[in-house]
């Protein structure tokens, strides 16, 4: 009988799980028993492998050991927790579990200080260690998702930072990409300057900064296709992001 069967199904939906583990044998062993129970796995046996995989493949949640071989896993933790909602390639609220040899109650606060969701000791478990990948994966699946999002004829693809319009790929810069995820957070709200400067520049003082209108300059005509209207200048006031249909 395998694990999940012992624990009642499995309900995982065939869930991503990033391994980040050193010790070849223990992340062989981890990446064999995930599989056999329907799990896709991604490898990492290094910190910048697992934020190359971070970054490109997605995954539902990651098992992170603290020891690795070019930085402390704890570092790792607080590269995720730390990503950029809106800009970033990272989900900062990744289910982040730890696997570790480090025992000491100092440790286990270190590790959930730094974000993690849970920690396991090794040795370990693994009927112990998959019930908490199951708890991991039906919280976040109760948390709000971060799916596709249309307006009109424009979509975007929060987890991947993607754009089509019509179905035609949109290469946006960093920036760009930043203004419209905020805008198409609430579709046909006005945002104000300000708003838009604090949130995807991070400034705290206006000024005089042209910065927002070239961006939304540029945005504006990357979106412009067959005289379509997506971001719209609201004068005096801010932006907002319209269906395609508006006319300013």
């Amino acid at each position: 009988m395998r694990p999940f069967e012992a624990l009642g199904g499995m309900d995982h939906h065939a869930a991503t799980i990033l391994v980040v583990e050193d010790h070849r044998t223990t992340r062989m062993f981890l990446a064999d028993n995930l599989t056999a129970d329907g799990f896709e796995v991604l490898e990492a046996d290094c910190a910048s492998d697992a934020r190359r995989l971070l970054e490109r493949s997605f995954p539902d949640l990651a098992i992170i050991d603290l020891g690795l071989p070019d930085g402390d896993g704890l570092e790792l933790l607080a590269h995720v927790r730390e990503a950029d909602r809106v800009a970033g390639r990272i989900d900062p609220d990744l289910p982040l579990l730890v696997l570790s040899g480090r025992v000491s109650e100092l440790d286990r606060l270190r590790g959930f200080g730094r974000g993690c969701d849970d920690y396991v000791v090794k040795p370990f478990s693994y009927f112990e260690l998959s019930a908490r990948i199951r708890a991991l994966l039906r919280r976040t699946r109760r948390r709000p998702t971060s799916g596709r999002i249309r307006i009109g004829s424009l979509e975007l693809d929060p987890l991947s930072r993607q754009v089509w319009l019509s179905g035609e790929p949109v290469a946006l810069s960093k920036k760009e990409y930043a203004l419209l995820r905020a805008l198409a957070g609430d579709p046909t709200r006005v945002f104000t300057r300000e708003e838009l400067l604090r949130g995807v520049w991070g400034f705290r003082a206006m000024g005089t900064t042209r910065t927002l209108d070239s961006h939304a300059f540029r945005l504006r005509q990357k979106l412009n296709r067959a005289g379509a209207r997506f971001v719209v200048n609201v004068w005096g006031v801010g932006y907002r992001l319209v269906d395609g249909g508006v006319d300013e």
